[in-house]
């Protein structure tokens, strides 16, 4: 239900600038502009910006009253200011060092200790919308709060009750422990557990445990002769996006499904091993539930009701069970999953009969065997579980700086709505580095700086139910963003260990690596390590999970998603999504110092500088075009090794020959630009505090077709029908895995062609991506 004094009285009050009228063809005649003058090193590259530009299919309605915030995005055709190449009123190297020095562990800890004082659920948590508007313009940066009208759900009543011959054996409390150390986890107003999306239902059946329920435990459970139709599937959290879980059980005529957090996958830091729970302790408090999301995250994102444009009032709504499920599902704790995991001992087959991955249970030593199933007809559970779904607002916040080249946009993102009254990690770990970031930018333009590109921040309502805030916002400002943005940023969890990791579009690998190098970590165990230093320097691909999935997926916007995500062996359990991710936890065990929180928002807020500042935007287009050859290696091992009939070796070897040529022109396409961009890069350092008008005009031509260049090169890779059986995912390179939901799988649409064991599909996928790439390599020719 949502809080009607969250929702009522400030809403009149809160300074929603009106949408502008604007010429339809704004877009193009501004672009036309710019043709004007780098034409002559840009025939191919624009000839792709037509097509992007004026397929709305490729987005779906262009018709949509999309506007651009703030002031219109004409680009300049000739330098900005006097002093272009170097900075306008403070030095690279002065706004680095303000960025390098600016960010305080106490600010962090103060940020943090305001997000994480009380619930924040999507669609209730309009103060903290507010108090992050007035504290950005406190720092000098101009803000605004957008909302949007999306279909979502809030709990009214829950019941899980294992029943033996009708009777109540055991009855779930589907709470969490109250600990006095803990103050928000006593809050009267504290979060019940639920999942958001879940269907209301009152089921009584027999039930099985399914194990992580992916698809290939469900296979191997049908494999082994378990019968599924008509139960409730018991399942452990981990390796796939929870919704899919219960999408699959659906799928087999399932009627229901419970989730747990088995602490077998706790790696060393258990009970069994010695540790204390928390909060005595590092290891998993055995009352903990993850809430969270059921949604088919890898069928869309975003309001299930409004799939490719933006919720609005008034606007068309389509049923929900495209991306929802019908069955209803509860989230439970290990404590309470134990009694009915006990019950099914000696029923069915045990789980050291399946594959390995069956084999990770660690609960052994609570009298659990882990047997499968099905519980006796008269062993049953009953889930009761009931739902208010409600079309209410929900409140991102979103600032801005604008820059000298306004249609150069980068963009900077972290949600603010979490399950629970904490969310000391996810996400208001994110949310106190966003914070220091901004503040870090708003000194600097205090002291005269003025950025050559343009700044977008945003704090997103809405994430945790299923990516929703980010999504309507780039549904809403699709033109603008096709046009002007060069790069998104997201940070979710900022820190949660000690342990950074990294997800991005290959163009931005390079420049990951070179600000991770320049920032000392926390950990100084060798004096001066950096973070780069520390760091496996593995940068995984792009799936989902996470407020870049739209700027990505969507509109082909090259994304990053980083932050101190990974524990160690040896770091505390994190408690995802339980009332225990709080301040309590945080200050304890999760990052005392704050210094992890200081050390993302620098790597953030630097990165984004180069950016920012760089006369030439530092992508690198040689990783990705070498990128492309390593995915399809994989794709090609995938299926010689998956059973597909192909009427001989060589046809195997044909099947992708046109392909690999694509990517070879694509390889030399991508070093021959990047070297073009790189001796431009020199002459620009070297014309700095050397005016000569001429020179510079005919410079930064030169250097805005290749940022041009640069910046539609992602766009190449979209297919405006997108991905067969959920077109809303338009990247052919990048896209959620449809049956992982977090994990991305490269060049989908043969991944899903080889395991459908579909040959005509896999041809068809190869000559639409052969041809997306020929497109890639003209963009850069």
């Amino acid at each position: 239900m949502a809080s009607n004094d969250e929702q009522t009285p400030l809403i009149q009050v809160v300074g929603v600038r009106p949408h502008r009228d604007r010429y339809g063809n704004h877009t193009l005649r501004r672009f036309c502009t710019i043709a004007l003058v780098v034409l002559p090193l840009t025939t191919l590259a624009l000839a792709f910006l037509s097509f992007v530009f004026g397929q709305s299919d490729v987005f779906g309605d262009d018709k949509q009253d999309h506007v651009v915030p703030w002031d219109s995005l004409s680009g300049p055709i000739l330098p900005p200011h006097s002093k272009w190449p170097a900075g306008e009123g403070l030095s690279y190297a002065d706004l680095k060092d303000i960025l390098s020095t600016t960010p305080d562990p106490k600010k962090a800890k103060e940020w943090s200790q305001f997000y994480t004082a009380g619930p924040h659920l999507a669609g209730q948590n309009l103060s903290q919308a507010v108090w992050t508007k007035n504290r950005w313009e406190e720092f000098g940066v101009k803000s605004e709060v957008v909302p949007y009208e999306v279909y979502i759900n809030y709990p009214l009543d829950h019941r899980l009750a294992l029943l033996k011959d009708g009777e109540i054996s055991f009855e779930a409390t589907l709470e969490e422990d109250v600990l006095e150390e803990d103050p928000t986890t006593g809050a009267e107003d504290r979060v019940p557990t639920f999942h958001g999306y879940s269907a209301s239902g009152n089921v009584t059946a027999q039930y099985v445990y399914c194990n992580y329920g992916t698809f290939i435990d469900f296979e191997n459970l049908l494999e082994a002769g378990v019968e599924l139709k008509g139960k409730i599937a018991l399942v452990r959290y981990g390796a796939i996006f929870r919704g899919l879980k219960v999408k699959r059980a659906q799928e087999l005529g399932m009627v229901g499904t419970i989730i747990y957090s088995d602490p077998g996958d706790d790696g060393l830091v258990t009970e069994v091993n010695g540790y204390k729970p928390y909060p005595d302790g590092p290891a998993r408090n055995p009352s903990s539930v993850q809430r969270g999301s059921v949604q088919y995250l890898s069928q869309f994102p975003g309001d299930p009701t409004t799939p490719g444009y933006a919720s609005k009032p008034g606007v068309p709504r389509e049923a929900a069970n495209a991306s929802t499920p019908s069955i209803p599902s509860l989230p439970i704790s290990y404590a309470e999953a134990i009694p009915l995991l006990q019950a099914l001992n000696g029923h069915g087959p045990n789980a050291s009969s399946f594959p390995a991955r069956w084999h990770k249970g660690g609960l052994e030593h609570k009298n659990v065997s882990y047997n499968i199933g099905p519980s006796p007809p008269s062993v049953t559970i009953n889930i009761m579980n009931l739902q208010n779904y409600t079309i209410t607002p929900i409140w991102n916040t979103i600032g801005v700086i604008n820059g000298s080249i306004s249609d150069e946009v980068i963009i900077l993102g972290n949600h603010r709505d979490a399950w629970v009254a904490g969310g000391s990690a996810d996400p208001n770990s994110g949310s106190s580095a966003l914070n220091e970031v901004i503040r870090s930018f708003g000194i600097a333009l205090s002291k005269g700086w003025k950025p050559q590109r343009t700044i977008v921040f945003a704090s997103w309502d809405g994430e945790e139910y299923g990516l929703v805030g980010s999504t309507e916002w780039v549904e809403d400002y699709l033109p603008w963003l096709k046009n002007s943005a060069v790069a998104y940023l997201n940070v979710d969890v900022g820190t949660r260990g000690t342990k950074f990791n990294a997800n991005a579009a290959p163009l931005l690998n390079q420049a990951i690596y070179e600000v991770t190098k320049s920032i000392k970590s926390p950990n100084q165990t060798v004096e001066g390590s950096t973070v780069y230093d520390l760091w496996d320097k593995h940068i995984g691909t792009m799936g989902s999970g996470s407020d870049f999935t739209a700027f990505q997926d969507f509109a082909g916007i090259p994304s990053a998603d980083f932050g101190f995500g990974k524990t160690g062996p040896l770091d505390p359990i994190y408690h995802y999504h339980s009332n225990y991710d709080s301040y309590a936890w945080m200050v304890k065990y999760g990052d005392p110092t704050y210094q992890y929180h200081v050390t993302a928002a620098k790597v953030w807020s630097l990165l984004a500088a180069s950016l920012i500042e760089s006369p030439v935007v530092p992508f690198n287009a040689s990783d990705y075009a070498f990128s492309l050859e390593r995915y399809l290696d994989s794709v090609k091992h995938m299926a010689n090794s998956s059973g597909m009939a192909f009427s001989d070796e060589d046809e195997k070897v044909s099947m992708f020959a046109n392909l690999d040529l694509a990517i070879e022109q694509l390889q030399r396409a991508a070093h021959k630009f990047d070297a073009h961009a790189a001796d431009l890069a020199v002459k620009a350092t070297a014309a700095e505090g050397k005016p000569n008008a001429a020179a510079t005009k005919r410079l930064f031509a030169q250097i805005r077709a290749v940022n041009t260049q640069y910046k539609v090169l992602e766009r190449a890779f979209l297919f405006p029908k997108g991905l067969d059986g959920r077109s809303w995912f338009k990247h052919v390179v990048f896209a959620p895995g449809k049956w992982t939901g977090y994990a991305g799988d490269t060049y989908p649409g043969l991944v899903e062609a080889v395991q459908a064991g579909d040959k005509k599909a896999l041809y068809r996928w190869a000559g639409i991506i052969e041809g997306v790439v020929w497109r890639a390599a003209g963009v850069l020719s």
